[in-house]
């Protein structure tokens, strides 16, 4: 019932030091109150007063109690049954209208004789009266406040029994209405909006109760079990079990927020079960009402998901609902977690993170309702996903497939094989506290602004860091990289060594030993072609393989989720084709102009990872006038395969816009039609490097580049003349590429048999 500063040990009989001790006792069963009388009679406590909770006598006992007295509740806690070697409920207890938690009272005295091991006393940690009236705010009743404070602190207790996997929360929308301070919030807001304090709460109060996830024990090992088939036959889960031994220590001090990358609908399904294994406490996992399923919804609401609206930017009440409860979370350590990019990638890189659910936690610390909230950064990545194909055919133009009923039973059949591994993986958590300015959210907002997006970029950053490059990744970046061409076996393991070799010497995470050896090789090859992704010729001398027709942008989804571990040495390599003069500024202007699809540290930060990569070019390199040299003695060359989908997507881009008349407003559904169709075209007249650069996402990058550089206009000649001279600029930054792809042929051709 309290904290540190008011728990007093309880000893064999009464709490050290004390005068008199008050026990309260939950509503019971004739079979329960048994077992509390023994449990007392054996001496485990000598109350001078035993008090149901909810007795009418209650409030008179506490008023007539001296400060001294130690208040302390007890309760009987029902176990399941142990079945290979877990207590979880199931659908058959269900089934037979049993709930193994709390089991009918009929059943109860059958437990006794048979099974006593499922029944077991939980104590909660006692408080004195002084102590739980200098908690209570003084709004309501003292009583009631006391009951239930003895059920929380008797929900801990049970968790010791339980794990802490079951840690839920109780009676939230009662314990923030009764705030004091959200009761002072409603009024200010009462006052701002024109309505009477009355009217917003009972806005604010049907609100909280749509979003309060009422989270049960029996909810949680139910959802698990139901959802347990659209991921435990798909993949094997590998775990970095230091980092959540790490989290741990630390989740015992401050609430969690973890932050994970957005690959598959699985991914929080994947977390959720690795977290359990390892008994950390279910998150509140926030998401958009659009994946309100029925009949999975209730299920899910009571197993700690919080469905959120999709858009409320107008509604000042549902605002202050979700703040306040995301709030009473913080302040009582549960663990949160949401998906900062929106929405699954469509590329296989992360997304540009959205700062609302951020900012909301972030008001909360920096007002007090919680000390501190640690950003856990989780990278969870696949080595094959059933899913891209249609992601990537909502790049090609497709529609999106509506979720329902009927979508997640065939999303279920079609995880019935496995497909390879999932690597789990936390990077070191991000204090919020720490990334704040001082005057918070009511101080200078452009500051408040800049420190949400630092921390959010932070975080992108720790995840791409932890990401490990797949065996899967590494495969179809070689063969993305030689266009269309066909490789042998011995030319794909040509073409991976060095790639390989640069990840070993920068002490990068990818996968080992699978690539070791042509057998490895081949077995991703082969999985590879099983999905449909690589195609096998086996008519000729030996089987050659290359990336199937129309199945570009699924393989450079599995490419780009390991991308940026090759970024800063493709930037390096189009750095020294500039003049030793400009090389920094091509370096930040590069930066700059990527900033849409990359996640770059700090200026400072970069500028000492690049120059890293420049001195493992050429020691020499800031003196070095003839900088294609440098790049000919290079044992690997990446610039072409790692950014030229990218910048052909640009190039597209501007070159619609520089063809446009700058009058001309700039619908983005249309135009992005446009640039679809547009690439098709340059695509066939060999203008674009391969089909992988006409994703609907990449083109609206491209375009918040452009709005970013303000051409989108309308505008009059100006306009039009910046606008060509960004589609030149894109030119000549292709060109470039073009130049180290033909001088990296020249270094493949004992690997892949090609001719410059």
């Amino acid at each position: 019932m309290g904290g540190p500063q008011s728990a007093r040990p309880v000893t064999g009989n009464r709490p050290a030091g004390s005068e008199a001790l008050v026990l309260l006792a939950g509503p019971a069963s004739a079979a329960e109150r048994v077992l509390v009388t023994r449990w007392l009679r054996d001496g485990h406590l000598r109350p001078s007063a035993v008090l149901r909770l909810d007795a009418p006598d209650l409030a008179g006992s506490l008023d007539r109690a001296v400060p001294e007295t130690v208040v302390t509740a007890v309760r009987v806690a029902w176990l399941p049954r142990e079945r290979a070697g877990e207590r979880r409920v199931r659908w058959s207890d269900l089934l037979a209208q049993v709930n193994p938690r709390r089991p009918p009272a009929l059943w109860q005295n059958r437990i006794m004789r048979r099974e006593p091991d499922r029944a077991r006393m939980v104590v909660a940690e006692p408080a004195t009266v002084a102590a739980l009236r200098g908690r209570w705010g003084g709004t309501g009743s003292f009583a009631q406040f006391v009951s239930r404070q003895a059920s929380l602190a008797l929900d801990r207790s049970e968790r010791a029994v339980l794990g802490d996997r079951y840690k839920v929360p109780k009676e939230v929308t009662e314990a923030i209405m009764d705030s004091a301070d959200f009761r002072a919030e409603v009024a200010r807001l009462a006052d701002r909006i024109g309505l009477t304090e009355q009217q917003v709460m009972e806005r604010a109060e049907a609100d909280l109760d749509g979003l309060v996830a009422s989270m049960s024990p029996v909810a949680v090992d139910l959802l698990s079990s139901t959802l347990r088939p659209l991921h435990a036959h798909a993949w094997d889960v590998q775990v970095d079990t230091a980092g959540l031994d790490r989290l741990r220590a630390l989740n015992r001090e401050h609430a969690l927020v973890f932050l994970p990358s957005h690959r598959s609908y699985a991914d929080p399904l994947l977390l959720a079960d690795v977290l359990a294994a390892h008994d950390f406490p279910r998150n509140h996992v926030l998401g958009g009402d659009n994946l309100r399923i029925w009949p999975i919804a209730p299920l899910a609401r009571r197993a700690g998901i919080v469905f959120i609206r999709r858009s409320f930017s107008d509604d000042d009440i549902y605002k202050l609902a979700l703040r306040e409860y995301l709030g009473f979370l913080l302040a009582k350590r549960f663990n949160l977690e949401w998906y900062m990019e929106g929405g699954r990638s469509r590329t296989g890189k992360l997304r540009p993170p959205r700062y609302g659910l951020l900012a909301y936690v972030a008001e909360a610390v920096a007002r007090g309702r919680a000390e501190d909230a640690c950003l856990v950064p989780v990278a969870i990545t696949y080595d094959q996903l059933r899913e891209v194909s249609a992601m990537a055919a909502e790049q090609a133009g497709a529609a999106k497939k509506a979720e329902g009923l009927g979508w997640l039973a065939a999303y279920a059949r079609g995880q019935r094989a496995r497909i390879g591994t999932v690597h789990v993986r936390f990077a070191e958590p991000v204090s919020l506290r720490a990334a704040l300015p001082p005057g918070g959210p009511d101080g200078d907002q452009d500051a408040w602004r800049l420190a949400l997006q630092k921390v959010a970029f932070e975080v992108a950053v720790r995840i791409n860091r932890v990401t490990p490059v797949t065996a899967t990744a590494l495969v179809t970046l070689a063969l993305l990289g030689v266009r269309d061409r066909a490789l042998t076996l011995g030319q794909v393991r040509g073409v991976l060594e060095p790639l390989r070799g640069y990840l070993a010497e920068r002490g990068l995470p990818h996968s080992r030993e699978i690539l070791d050896t042509d057998a490895g090789v081949r077995h991703v090859l082969g999985a590879l072609s099983q999905q449909n992704v690589v195609t096998t010729y086996a008519g000729g001398e030996e089987p050659v393989y290359a990336i199937e027709r129309g199945q570009h942008l699924v393989a450079a989804f599995y490419r780009n989720s390991a991308i940026h571990h090759f970024l800063d040495r493709a930037l390096a390599e189009l750095v020294m084709l500039s003049a030793p003069a400009d090389r920094w500024d091509e370096a930040m202007r590069l930066r700059d102009q990527l900033k849409f699809e990359f996640f770059f540290p700090d200026k400072t930060a970069y500028r000492a990872v690049l120059q890293a990569e420049l001195d493992r070019l050429d020691p020499r390199w800031e003196t070095v006038a003839d900088g294609r040299a440098v790049l000919e003695r290079s044992d690997l060359l990446v610039a072409n395969r790692v950014l030229r989908s990218f910048l052909d997507a640009q190039l597209v881009v501007a070159a619609r816009l520089a063809a446009r008349p700058p009058r001309d407003p700039v619908a983005d559904k249309e135009f992005l039609d446009e640039c679809r169709g547009v690439g098709q075209q340059m695509l066939l007249q060999g203008r674009l490097h391969g089909p992988e650069s006409l994703s609907r996402e990449l083109f609206a990058s491209a375009l918040k580049l452009a709005a970013n550089l303000d051409l989108l206009g309308p505008g009059g000649d100006d306009l039009a003349q910046r606008r060509r001279a960004f589609a030149g600029r894109l030119h000549e930054e292709v060109a470039r590429l073009i130049l180290i792809d033909e001088i990296d042929a020249v270094g493949r051709r004992e690997a892949i048999g090609v001719e410059p």
